[in-house]
């Protein structure tokens, strides 16, 4: 039976080499681009079907366009900006710590407006306070995640629950601040990495896990870490040590 697939990340289709493969460059979980435009849905839709053409395989081809921008968000993305309490000139991964620290605590606020508008959250995943998270991963930017508040966890899947739980928590705050009822994932995405601590912070600690002695940190680093679609970001921020 001839099969294809629609491939949002390219690496993976290359690793595995299914039959037919139509890799397209938006945001993952948006496989077809952005919500409400049937046209273009369509269009992915038609390309993926027409592999089904191919004599044999593996066949890998990109779609040519990128998906339209969503216009279902309001005003820029705000984050609390970093300060520093203790008075003390601080550089380099002091200062990186003390700004993170900082910042989670300050967006607590917009975090709990959006839990008790919503009633729900999906920060929880690490069994942790988000305080006593991002303590966590601040001490990891040191190197081996230690203390490990969660022992019978091994390390490397403390760390990966951790950051699901920051990056849930910086999400749903944001989406509580006044015009993002509905906010596109990739400007999210793009604040998140581009203009939070947090972000700086897990960009560190991708570089911190890749020099450790657990393999596991090491694939976190390699693989889970920093999306792809940030690549370009990482380069530059790599760039700039």
């Amino acid at each position: 039976m001839a099969t294809t697939q629609i491939s949002l990340i390219r690496l993976h289709t290359e690793k595995i080499k299914p039959p037919r493969a139509l890799w397209v460059p938006f945001d993952l979980g948006r496989p077809l681009g952005v919500p409400n435009d049937p046209d273009f849905q369509t269009r992915v839709l038609t390309a993926a079907l027409k592999l089904l053409e191919a004599p044999s395989g593996p066949v890998l081809e990109e779609f040519p366009d990128e998906a339209p921008a969503s216009e279902d968000y309001g005003g820029p993305l705000a984050c609390p900006l970093p300060i520093n309490t203790s008075g003390e000139q601080l550089e380099g991964l002091e200062r990186l710590r003390a700004e993170f620290l900082s910042e989670t605590l300050q967006m607590n606020v917009w975090y709990e407006i959006a839990r008790n508008k919503r009633q729900r959250t999906s920060v929880g995943a690490s069994g942790l306070e988000p305080r006593t998270v991002s303590e966590f991963l601040a001490a990891c930017l040191e190197g081996c995640p230690r203390p490990n508040p969660r022992p019978e966890i091994p390390p490397a899947s403390m760390v990966k629950l951790a950051i699901e739980d920051l990056k849930a928590y910086y999400f749903e705050a944001a989406a509580a601040q006044p015009g993002q009822s509905k906010p596109d994932i990739k400007r999210l995405n793009d604040w998140f990495w581009g203009q939070t601590a947090a972000g700086n912070v897990f960009i560190e600690l991708q570089r911190v896990f890749r020099q450790s002695a657990d393999p596991d940190l090491r694939f976190l680093a390699e693989r889970l870490l920093v999306p792809m679609s940030q690549a370009g970001r990482l380069a530059i921020k790599q760039g700039e040590k």
